[in-house]
C-alpha cells in the first residue's frame, strides 16, 4: 500500500511501447496548503506528448500518463488558496510549479524559472514523486499554475489553449503584434493555427508559410491575410525586408529547410521567434543570413499566467475557436491519437474527452 494519495490513468511503459497506454493507479503528491485538486474532464494531445513517449527528446521517467492541456473542475482547494474556489471550472498547462521568488518570476518570467517543474515526467522535490499527466483522473497542483476559464469558451476548444495557444500567444505579445504589424506564421499545424488566430485578433495583417498550398484554404478561413507557398518559384521575392515578426512553428528545420529564404522576409532588426522543438540538432544558421538586414532570432517558452488569462480573454472577447477533432478517452483510441499525430494526420488539434465513462461522474 502506498503512502501517498493515488490517481488513476492511461500511462506508457516504456519508448520501446510508446503505442501501449495501460489504465494504472500511481501516486501523487501530498496535498498542499496552496493547491489546487482536480477532477479531469478532458486534455488535449500535443506533440510535446509523442517527443516524450517515443523518445525522441531524450529519456523519460517511465511508467508515464502524458497530456498537459487539461481542463477539470476544482474539488478542493488548499487553507491558503486565493485564486480558485471549489466548483469552478478550471485549466493546467504545460507547467506546474515554480519558485515564484526568482527575479524571472517576480517579472512574469515564471516559465524560464530554472526550478520549474513540468506537469508530466517532473519530480516533486519535497516528494520524490513523479508528475502524471492529464490522460489521468485527476490532477493535484499549485494553484498559481491553475487557471479560472471564462464560461463561454466550451472545455474541449480550451484545452489545447493551454500549451499550444499560449505557446503561440505569449511570442505574439511579447513582440509587438498588433495593428499596423505584418506577421509570418511558419507552418501550419497545432501551434500555427493559433497563431494566426491570435495574430489576426491582435490586429496584426498575418500571413502564413508553408511549403505546399495543401492548406491554403484552411489559412484563409481561420482569417490569414495571404499565403506563400515555399514550393512555388521566387516564393518570397515580393515580400522580402517586409515583415515585422515571424512566428516559426515548423516541426522540422532539417535538410531542405531555407532558413535564408525565410529571414529575408523580415525588415530591418526584426525577429524570428521559434516555438518548434523538431527533435535532431534543429536549424543551422549562417552568418550570412544575418548581415542583411541585421535580423533576430529568439525562442519563446509557454506564456506566463498573466498572459495565459490574457489569452483567454481575448478567446472569449472575440469568439475564437480552436479547431478541434474530440475523441472518446481510452487506451485504444490514445494510441490510435497518438499515431495519428505522430503522421501529422490532424486538423488542427485532437481533445480527449468523455472521461467519466471511463473515471465515474
Amino acid at each position: 500500500m502506498s503512502k501517498f494519495d493515488q490517481y488513476e490513468g492511461f500511462q506508457v511503459q516504456s519508448a520501446d511501447t510508446w503505442t501501449e497506454f495501460h489504465l494504472n493507479k500511481f501516486d501523487t503528491k501530498p496535498f498542499g496548503d496552496n493547491d489546487v485538486e482536480i477532477k479531469i474532464e478532458c486534455c488535449g494531445v500535443c506533440a510535446s506528448d509523442i517527443h516524450t513517449i517515443t523518445g525522441g527528446w531524450g529519456g523519460a521517467r517511465f511508467p508515464l500518463a502524458v497530456g498537459h492541456e487539461i481542463v477539470g473542475k476544482a474539488l478542493r482547494v488548499g487553507p491558503k488558496v486565493t485564486l480558485v474556489k471549489p466548483g469552478q471550472r478550471v485549466g493546467v498547462g504545460a507547467q506546474s510549479w515554480s519558485c515564484l521568488e526568482c527575479r524571472q518570476c517576480k517579472n512574469d518570467n515564471e516559465t524560464y524559472c530554472s526550478k520549474l517543474i513540468d506537469t508530466y515526467g517532473a519530480v516533486w522535490p519535497d516528494s520524490g514523486v513523479v508528475t502524471q499527466g492529464g490522460f489521468s483522473s485527476h490532477v493535484r497542483t499549485h494553484e498559481f499554475w491553475v487557471y479560472p476559464i471564462p464560461d463561454s469558451i466550451p472545455s474541449h476548444l480550451a484545452a489545447p489553449m493551454l500549451c499550444a495557444g499560449i505557446t503561440s500567444y505569449s511570442p505574439l505579445v511579447r513582440n509587438g503584434a498588433g495593428p499596423g504589424k505584418k506577421v509570418g506564421v511558419v507552418g501550419l499545424g497545432g501551434l500555427g493555427h493559433f497563431a494566426v488566430l491570435f495574430s489576426k485578433a491582435l490586429g496584426a495583417e498575418t500571413w502564413v508559410i508553408s511549403r505546399t498550398h495543401s492548406k491554403e484554404a484552411d489559412a484563409k478561413a481561420m482569417g490569414a491575410d495571404g499565403f506563400l507557398a515555399t514550393q512555388d518559384k521566387d516564393w518570397n521575392k515580393d515580400h522580402l525586408l517586409s515583415f515585422d515578426l515571424i512566428i516559426s512553428t515548423a516541426n522540422s528545420t532539417g535538410e531542405g529547410f531555407d532558413l535564408s529564404g525565410y529571414l529575408a522576409l523580415l525588415d530591418v532588426h526584426k525577429k524570428w521567434i521559434s516555438v518548434g522543438l523538431p527533435e535532431g540538432e534543429g536549424m543551422n544558421v549562417k552568418a550570412m543570413d544575418l548581415v542583411g538586414n541585421g535580423c533576430l532570432i529568439g525562442a519563446s517558452h509557454l506564456g506566463s499566467r498573466r498572459e495565459m488569462l490574457e489569452m483567454f480573454q481575448l478567446a472569449a472577447d472575440k469568439g475564437i475557436k480552436s479547431w478541434v477533432e474530440t475523441v472518446p478517452l481510452s487506451a485504444e483510441n490514445l494510441s490510435k491519437t497518438a499515431q495519428r499525430l505522430r503522421n501529422s494526420d490532424v486538423r488542427y488539434r485532437f481533445t480527449m474527452t468523455d472521461y467519466d465513462k471511463v473515471f465515474g461522474a
